[in-house]
Order: structure tokens, then C-alpha cells, then sequence
């Protein structure tokens, strides 16, 4: 018997393959003989996912998403900021500051 994070990890493996498959379906450049095993490993995978049935919605669901999206977080589109431009500058400016600020405060 899997437990409901098994039936998770389980359920997204499969969705995972089936987002691939649907990738190579509407590919133009697959043959013929690729969309057809295709359209039949998904039929296949169709079925396992129906049976292995949805998640729960316990603690272990939520977690799951939650690192899913952290992770998604961390991969930032933005582009780092050049190393040496002014506010490299001004950060270091107000950690000095900072600094001698709290040694005027204990003395």
C-alpha cells in the first residue's frame, strides 16, 4: 500500500511523462510511427493515473507545491546585477555606517 506522498511523488511522475509525450504529439518535424507510439503510451499512462487516483490534499500535498514553487522562485528570469556598479558601493557605505553607529551606542 503507498502512502499519500508516495501516491503524490507517483502521480506527478506520471504527469511528467505525459507532458512530454503531448510535446512530441504536437511536434510538426515526429513521424507518423513517433505520434503513434505517443498516442499510445498516453492512453497507457492515462489509465495509471486514473488508477493510481488524485492526491489526498494532506500536509505532504501542500509541502510538494510549496517546494515546487520556491524552486521555480529561485530560477529567476531576471538577470543579475553587474558586479561593481554603485549600489555595491553604497551596500558597503551603510554596513560601515551601521557598524560605527552601534560602537558609538555602547560607548
Amino acid at each position: 500500500m503507498m502512502t499519500s506522498g508516495e501516491k503524490a511523488r507517483y502521480a506527478e511522475a506520471i504527469h511528467r511523462k505525459l507532458r512530454a509525450i503531448l510535446a512530441l504529439l504536437r511536434d510538426p518535424a515526429a513521424t507518423q510511427n513517433e505520434k503513434a507510439n505517443a498516442a499510445a503510451l498516453k492512453a497507457r499512462l492515462e489509465t495509471q493515473l486514473k488508477q493510481a487516483g488524485g492526491p489526498e490534499g494532506d500536509w505532504t500535498d501542500a509541502v510538494f507545491r510549496l517546494g515546487k514553487t520556491v524552486r521555480e522562485i529561485k530560477q529567476s528570469t531576471l538577470r543579475p546585477a553587474p558586479v561593481g556598479d554603485w549600489t555595491d558601493n553604497a551596500f558597503r557605505l551603510g554596513r560601515v555606517l551601521r557598524k560605527g553607529v552601534k560602537m558609538l551606542r555602547k560607548t
